[in-house]
């Protein structure tokens, strides 16, 4: 599938080419762009962890189809000017997509190998940014990664590991428990001063990128600040739980 994939998205993606933006900063333009793309993709973060895993956890084969889809999708606004900054984001969406069918239909039950499963279409995002196409979508989709290693990061810091691969295993009735005892664990000085630590990284991170004025950075700042977003619901769901 991956070579199919490449092949069709390196037939359109030469044509997206974002260097700046044509009017500047303040303007209402500019401003309605940016409060687009900023929510186009919080919303393209949000949909693999609350659409696609449950998906996929019944039905994997699906899930890992609807990438072509998605890539065609891409396809099809890449080839107007008034939608190609869609079709480009949605070419990191659909990387997104792709690792995380293949993680959450096959190999959740293994935390480690869960970010190896996530990068694997890093090597392309690299290729297609320094050759200048599909940055929108390649930025995202550095964005999102960058959001989940270091929520993996926490996970490993705060030894919620073992917590992780019960819930994968466990029925409905032992979700609760396990949830509470990982809470118990993060409500330490050691769990809430990482916790402080890295949202403050990834909003410094994701702050620095909104000042910039094309797109791309748009999208990664997206991605990385609805990290946080999505993390505080994951959160939340567990105090409630």
């Amino acid at each position: 599938m991956i070579p199919l994939l490449t092949t069709v998205i390196t037939q359109y993606a030469l044509r997206s080419r974002y260097d700046s933006f044509p009017v500047g900063r303040g303007s209402r333009l500019f401003s309605q762009v940016l409060f687009q793309v900023l929510l186009a993709s919080g919303f393209l973060v949000s949909v693999p962890v609350f659409i696609q895993a449950p998906l996929v956890r019944e039905w994997p084969w699906l899930g890992l189809g609807l990438t072509l889809g998605w890539v065609g999708l891409a396809v099809v606004l890449l080839q107007s000017s008034k939608t190609q900054l869609w079709g480009d984001l949605l070419i990191g969406f659909s990387w997104s997509w792709l690792t995380g069918a293949l993680y959450w239909g096959w190999f959740r039950w293994e935390p480690l190998v869960h970010l190896p499963i996530e990068a694997l279409g890093l090597p392309l995002a690299l290729w297609g940014i320094a050759r200048g196409w599909g940055r929108v979508g390649h930025f995202f989709y550095l964005g999102s990664l960058l959001g989940t290693a270091i929520t993996d990061v926490y996970f490993y810091l705060t030894g919620l590991i073992p917590a992780w691969r019960q819930l994968m295993v466990a029925s409905p009735e032992l979700i609760s428990p396990i949830l509470h005892q990982a809470l118990e664990q993060i409500q330490t000085f050691w769990g809430v001063s990482w916790g402080i630590a890295l949202v403050g990284l990834l909003l410094g991170l994701g702050t620095w990128a909104l000042q910039k004025n094309e797109p791309h950075w748009w999208a990664l700042a997206g991605a990385i600040l609805s990290t946080i977003l999505v993390d505080s619901l994951f959160l939340l769901a567990a105090i409630l739980a």
